[in-house]
């Protein structure tokens, strides 16, 4: 079993009243391991270390020097490309081509794509006349926030974890991590490359722990952070936002989604069942960007869900390094009895099972896993629960419509508003569902197609602010403007 330490001052350590908690695996439920659970004591310790290299060696790189050091970052991270994949494996449970294809190579991604947009993003500059004749100058001149509390959740936690370390670091601040108690494993392995690497003490904090009156509320409250940065649901958002008052920090938010996915008549029927497989129950359904609801134009209704459910009857559940595997289970037997009270909340709205609703049968050795089954739902109104709220599961509605109108009405009435994906041939069509979509981000004719230089975040309840490209650099930076009289 392992021991798992905080990472502070580039050191790791111990908790000083000796709290540990455990950490199981998703898999089999067994303890893999024995985790540091921070006090107030070790978040001061971290935020103070954060505040010293600010000022420090890290201050006096300069941007060329710290760009190079975010780039042996990533070199570092794909040299222990196969350690990274292992800590995601045994934090998460999912699928080794899932972690090893997608998750690990974009937390390497985000520290070359962030830096070099630091390195190259340009400044304003404006001449302006005066009453003298003689003209001013204005530039625009960036610089770091300070100190950023990076609460981190445990669905995909290494890509994003490394989302919001990659530009806060790019961009001169220093970090102060909470990874989720349920995925503690990659944040600790980064603290390893960083020293590697040569990133100075401070620079990268790590504190292991949970929520509310405990490491995330400590480091959320704490007056020595400048800025928060936050995905997860949006009741833990509220709660955040509510300690970011005191001291008027500012906040960045990715919440909580219950995303449409439209499917026009018109759409490629194999992509289209393909897309909205994927979008709904890649990761076990723990996606922030997944569909939970499903609008199909009625010519096409009963073929898709038909061939929805043949794909999600064909899943093969097991252990990451089985090779034939291809589904893993939830995150944790909290959240599996979460996702089945869904289940049966279905059943008691009236909900016609497609496929699914309960509970895999699973070998003797895996058998205390967090397994689910895929499910499929048809029949509910738009006022039933499971079609208002995020379940966070494998799971979505299937519903049936008849024109653009209509389904553009269905896919707004909804608190969230983080994405969709609009399957159809129609080009015109598509500017114009995608337009009138309340959401942060729609995919045409694909899904989890991410340019990391583009803006990203939610609408509505979904979020506050945007992160890619650029726009990272509107939050992890304060942006300020020199003026001289000529």
């Amino acid at each position: 079993m392992r021991t798992l330490q905080h990472f502070i001052n580039g050191e790791f350590t111990s908790s000083s009243q000796g709290k540990t908690f455990s950490k199981r695996s998703p898999v089999d439920n067994r303890v893999i391991a024995s985790v540091a659970e921070a006090g107030e004591a070790e978040v001061d310790a971290a935020v103070t270390a954060a505040r010293r290299a600010l000022h420090g060696d890290w201050a006096r790189l300069g941007t060329d020097k710290r760009v190079a050091m975010l780039h042996a970052v990533a070199d570092e991270i794909t040299r222990r490309f196969d350690d990274f994949v292992e800590a995601e494996e045994a934090d998460t449970g999912q699928p080794h081509h899932v972690i090893a294809h997608a998750f690990v190579p974009r937390g390497a991604a985000n520290f070359k794509v962030f830096a070099d947009v630091v390195k190259n993003v340009p400044a304003e500059s404006f001449q302006m006349e005066t009453p003298d004749g003689r003209g001013a100058l204005n530039y625009a001149i960036r610089k770091p926030k300070g100190v950023i509390a990076v609460v981190c959740p445990w669905n995909a936690p290494f890509l994003l974890m490394t989302w919001k370390v990659g530009p806060a670091l790019a961009c001169g601040n220093t970090v102060v991590v909470k990874p989720s108690e349920e995925t503690p494993l990659s944040a600790t392995l980064l603290g390893e490359v960083m020293n590697t690497v040569g990133v100075p003490p401070g620079v990268y904090n790590v504190v292991h722990g949970f929520g509310p009156g405990a490491a995330g509320e400590f480091l959320t409250r704490h007056d020595g952070v400048d800025a928060i940065t936050f995905t997860g649901e949006t009741r833990t958002g509220t709660a955040i936002m509510k300690a970011a008052a005191e001291g008027i920090r500012d906040v960045s938010f990715e919440l909580g989604g219950k995303n449409a996915g439209i499917v026009f008549a018109d759409a490629d029927f194999d992509a289209a069942v393909d897309g909205i497989f994927r979008s709904a129950f890649m990761n076990t359904g723990q996606v922030c960007l997944g569909t939970e609801r499903v609008y199909v134009e009625r010519p096409l209704f009963d073929r898709f869900v038909q061939a929805l459910k043949l794909r999600c009857e064909a899943v093969k559940f097991g252990r990451p390094s089985d090779p034939g595997a291809n589904y893993g289970p939830l995150i944790s037997q909290e959240h599996r009895r979460k996702v089945l009270s869904y289940y049966e909340r279905a059943v008691a709205e009236g909900a016609t099972v497609v496929t699914g609703g309960g509970v895999p049968p699973m070998p003797a050795e895996l058998a205390d896993g967090a397994w689910v089954q895929p499910t499929l739902w048809t029949g509910l109104p738009e006022t039933a629960s499971v079609v208002r709220e995020e379940i966070f599961g494998p799971c979505c509605h299937v519903r049936p419509f008849d024109s653009e109108d209509e389904v553009v009405v269905l896919a707004n009435a909804n608190r969230y508003g983080l994405s969709t994906t609009l399957w159809t041939r129609d080009l015109a069509r598509a500017h114009r569902v995608a337009a009138a979509i309340d959401v942060g981000i729609t995919w045409v004719n694909s899904w989890f197609l991410r340019d990391l230089r583009t803006p990203f975040g939610g609408s509505k309840q979904s979020g506050i602010g945007r992160e890619g490209g650029v726009h990272s650099l509107e939050f992890y930076t304060d942006l300020r403007n020199v003026c001289i009289k000529l």
